[in-house]
């Protein structure tokens, strides 16, 4: 492989595992401190899509208020999964179970509505970081794939930031430790509940419009990217931020070695691979430890 090309694999695995860690985190956010795996984040990823594309052709195509925009109609998603798929039924028996079932019905039903209300063809969001480059040795670094890296690791910042300093954050935080603990202490697990979706929910948020920058919005477009989040959380051990950032930097590594080596049809396969031989070693996953504390 030539310098140009390892450089080019090299940024491009940085801006996948941006995007899809931004994912993974929320994903495992949700898990460790709701219990809930959210299979919701297909239909969340698309409805924000179509939330950033609807203000850039009707309210501005300023890209910081069509990446906010994106970012908001992600939280608002996420509050309504959290009314429909936690609420009636987080304190119920095999809640994990009913939530995953819940949250896959949501995801189908909702990207349907979405096939019937903007119709089967992808849209496109104008750039949101302008179409400048910068030469890094014999690569080129676009202006999308620095924003994209920027944002992605300045969003994610500012929430575990929110979570260490913050009242709310440290309920959620507490949550994630030890759910029962906190709820004997006095925090409410429902109103965590709704914190916890919104935040994560504007992470998908932010990672569909980053990827619009690439791929284009569709009803079904949050598929992909939900397996590869959840296939990271899983890969770096569902609850852990550290194991889900670094899931998200040997996935992205891969994906990107895949497209040039074999070709983008190829991806899912060897990602799967690589998950499965990361299992095996490591049953809990990179660096998995919420569930010892749920089943103590």
């Amino acid at each position: 492989m030539e310098l140009a090309d390892l450089g080019f694999v090299l940024i491009n695995a940085v801006v996948l595992a941006c995007i899809y860690g931004t994912l993974a985190i929320g994903i495992s956010i949700t898990w460790s401190s709701v219990g809930l795996i959210n299979l919701a984040y297909g239909f969340i990823y698309a409805a924000a899509g179509y939330g950033a594309w609807m203000t850039a052709q009707h309210i501005t195509g300023n890209g910081a208020m069509v990446l906010a925009a994106g970012v908001l109609t992600g939280a608002l998603a996420g509050l309504f999964v959290c009314a429909l798929a936690f609420i009636p039924i987080h304190d119920k028996p095999n809640f994990p179970v009913r939530g995953m079932i819940a949250t896959l019905a949501i995801s189908l039903i909702g990207m349907q509505t979405l096939l019937w209300v903007f119709g089967p063809l992808s849209k496109n969001l104008p750039e949101i970081f302008g179409s400048g480059s910068v030469m890094l040795g014999d690569t080129a670094l676009t202006a999308d794939k620095i924003g994209n890296v920027l944002v992605s690791i300045g969003f994610v910042t500012a929430v575990v930031m929110w979570m260490r300093s913050s009242r709310r954050g440290l309920e959620i935080r507490a949550m994630m430790m030890n759910p029962h603990a906190a709820a004997i202490v006095g925090i409410g697990v429902r109103r965590t509940g709704f914190y916890v979706m919104a935040i994560t929910g504007a992470m998908a948020g932010l990672a569909a419009v980053l990827l619009s920058q690439t791929y284009y919005i569709s009803p079904f477009g949050g598929l992909t990217p939900m397996i590869k989040g959840v296939s990271i959380a899983l890969c770096g051990g569902l609850g852990s931020v550290q194991g889900a950032i670094i899931a998200a930097v040997i996935l992205g590594l891969n994906e990107a070695l895949t497209s040039v080596v074999l070709g983008g049809q190829y991806v899912l396969i060897t990602q799967f691979l690589l998950i499965i031989v990361i299992l095996l070693i490591r049953p809990r996953g990179i660096a998995g430890i919420v569930d010892r504390a749920r089943e103590a």
